[in-house]
């Protein structure tokens, strides 16, 4: 009886340990599964009216009344670099900054905005506000960690013209 609950436990013992051997060579099913029981950052991607790749986004309340979030000066990093968006095919830009459907484009540049001395308050930044209602389209493309190459796999997506597949903001 001893020698069976001993077979069992090894052969149970291996199975698992090959399976998660197959899992860790499997690059994009492990990010699979790791995104699905680790929370993270969302691939946001999006469109706007006008160009304002290189300005400070700020978070507007829902009926766009008032400021709800925005940046510190020493939050305007992503990487150790400026969080510009990343240009995506056909316009789409991919957020590194932490945008949503309420976003707002101040008339700061990310420079400009890094340069200042302390970060502006409500009052300031409401008087610099140059669109409170910029977006074209938005998508929530699920978890960034879920993605090999990012910037690949979303053209792949904008491209081939799947973005019905995501979760549309708007």
């Amino acid at each position: 009886m001893k020698r069976i609950i001993l077979l069992t436990l090894l052969i149970t013992t291996g199975l698992i340990s090959c399976n998660n051997k197959i899992i860790m060579k499997n690059k994009k099913e492990k990010n699979k599964i790791m995104s699905d029981n680790y929370p993270g950052p969302h691939a946001i991607i999006y469109k706007t009216k006008k160009d304002y790749y290189n300005l400070v986004p700020i978070i507007m309340s829902d009926d766009k009344t008032e400021i709800i979030s925005y940046p510190g000066i020493k939050d305007i990093y992503y990487k150790r670099k400026l969080a510009l968006p990343t240009r995506l095919d056909k316009g789409f830009l991919l957020d590194n900054r932490g945008i949503n459907k309420n976003v707002a484009f101040t008339k700061y540049t990310y420079q400009q905005y890094s340069e200042l001395s302390k970060t502006p308050d409500i009052e300031n930044l409401s008087k610099n506000i140059i669109d409170k209602n910029p977006i074209i389209e938005i998508y929530d493309c699920g978890l960034k960690n879920k993605y090999t190459n990012i910037v690949e796999e979303l053209n792949e997506i904008i491209n081939e013209n799947k973005l019905n597949t995501l979760k549309n903001l708007r």
